[in-house]
């Protein structure tokens, strides 16, 4: 389960912005939208507001990134570059390190992991854990070198063997470190996904469709979204060269050819009825889904398998664009999921951003899962919740018509938008 994220020098966020996902002592939807671990009150996911380009993605991709620069450590060579890019905007940042941390619970245990990290060396990283309240650390790494404690013998013997650039818990996962392989199991289930460029996940969805287990819960789930269609057909077609457009070039079907022998598609069709003038039903009929179905039934289709998949096994299921294409009405309907204590059994979290206000009235939540995303004058970032926001010195209320409020701006995180009515004169004139 995630506590918290945060990060800093990354992209738009100078200062060190946190997500906090411990619940607040405040009374709302207690039975739903948070779960109680021995020592802990977590919520089952938050939502980010924000105008374009006030950094909603660049939180979004903090987080990728540092799951990327877990997983891709022990494999990169001591001359490969880290992909960072620090905030640009201010002479005392430029040329500082990036910070990532995250803190998280496997099994009752809280562990607290970060690292600070250059394009081209890891400047700095921590492994902490508290079975109680008291925290101990299990390793320190600093610019003379990796200490690791007597508690943490995995790590033992493993700090020559850990390159500049590569992360010490990767290495010590690679030598097979009990402790090391739960936290990368835990980053393993930690997924975000796009809900713009979103075709990639449908072998996600088409697997799940497979499965007996997994496969009756998402039609039903579509059955139940009233989509236009009455079930899905899926099989698995071998590749063929003549589905190939004809206009294409000959060299380009010569290159696919060769490298799609041997290779199967995903062939997904709805079935519709069809029926006779007196309206009788006298057939089904097979629609492509790609080709016949709406973008925003193709979306949904193509998220549905991460937000099952995460909702079958637990993790934390972190979304982008999360509203694009879809109904407001879909969107709620798959927030909603998680708050189910029957579909969500293992307590996954959603976390997303999103431009839909309609959440802040019927999606049912807490004012300390409500973001928001806010530039200065300076071009920073920083995210800031709801329960934390004071106006006139107090908290904003939980009877107050959050969606109306956020649209008249008493939150921030809107765009200021000029005059646009003294355009039209000026480029009539040129």
């Amino acid at each position: 389960m995630l506590v918290e994220f945060s990060v800093s020098n990354f992209l738009s966020f100078k200062d060190r912005n946190t997500l906090n996902l411990t619940a607040t002592s405040i009374k709302e939807y207690e039975n739903s939208n948070l779960f109680s671990l021995e020592r802990y009150d977590l919520l089952k996911g938050a939502v980010i507001y924000g105008a374009n380009s006030s950094g909603k993605s660049n939180f979004i991709k903090a987080m990728s990134t540092m799951k990327r620069i877990i997983f891709e450590s022990f494999e990169q060579s001591s001359t490969s570059e880290l992909g960072i890019t620090p905030f640009l905007l201010s002479t005392a940042t430029e040329n500082t390190p990036t910070l990532f941390e995250v803190v998280f619970i496997i099994d009752e245990v809280r562990y607290r992991y970060g690292f600070e990290v250059s394009n081209t060396k890891v400047e700095a990283e921590w492994l902490f854990e508290a079975t109680k309240r008291l925290e101990k650390p299990l390793f320190l790494r600093e610019a003379d070198g990796i200490k690791v404690m007597k508690s943490f013998v995995e790590g033992k013997a493993l700090e020559s063997r850990t390159r500049h650039n590569a992360l010490f818990l990767s290495v010590v996962d690679q030598f097979n470190g009990e402790t090391a392989k739960k936290i990368m199991h835990w980053f393993n289930n930690f997924n975000t996904i796009s809900g713009l460029s979103h075709e990639g996940y449908k072998s996600i969805t088409f697997t799940m469709l497979e499965n007996p287990v997994t496969s009756p819960v998402l039609k039903k789930f579509y059955k139940e979204l009233d989509l236009g269609f009455e079930d899905i057909s899926i099989s698995q077609k071998p590749f063929d060269p003549k589905e190939l457009p004809a206009n294409m070039p000959e060299a380009l079907i010569k290159q696919l050819i060769t490298d799609l022998e041997g290779a199967v598609r995903m062939d997904i069709k709805t079935i519709h009825s069809k029926y006779d003038e007196t309206y009788n039903k006298v057939a089904d009929v097979e629609f492509d889904l790609r080709a016949q179905e709406s973008s925003g039934t193709n979306k949904l289709f193509n998220i549905s398998g991460p937000v099952f998949d995460v909702l079958h096994d637990g993790g934390i299921l972190i979304v982008d664009e999360f509203d694009a294409s879809l109904h407001p009405l879909l969107t709620l309907a798959v927030t909603k999921l998680f708050n189910s204590k029957e579909l969500n059994p293992k307590n996954a979290q959603l976390i997303f951003a999103t431009h839909d206000t309609n959440l802040l009235n019927y999606g049912h939540y807490r004012r300390d899962q409500i973001y928001f995303a806010e530039k200065d004058q300076y071009g920073a970032s920083e995210i800031y919740s709801l329960v934390e926001y004071k106006e006139e010195g107090k908290t904003i209320r939980k009877d107050r018509s959050y969606e109306k409020d956020y649209i008249e701006g008493r939150y921030g995180a809107i765009p200021i938008i000029g005059n646009i009515s003294n355009i039209i004169p000026k480029w009539r004139k040129e």
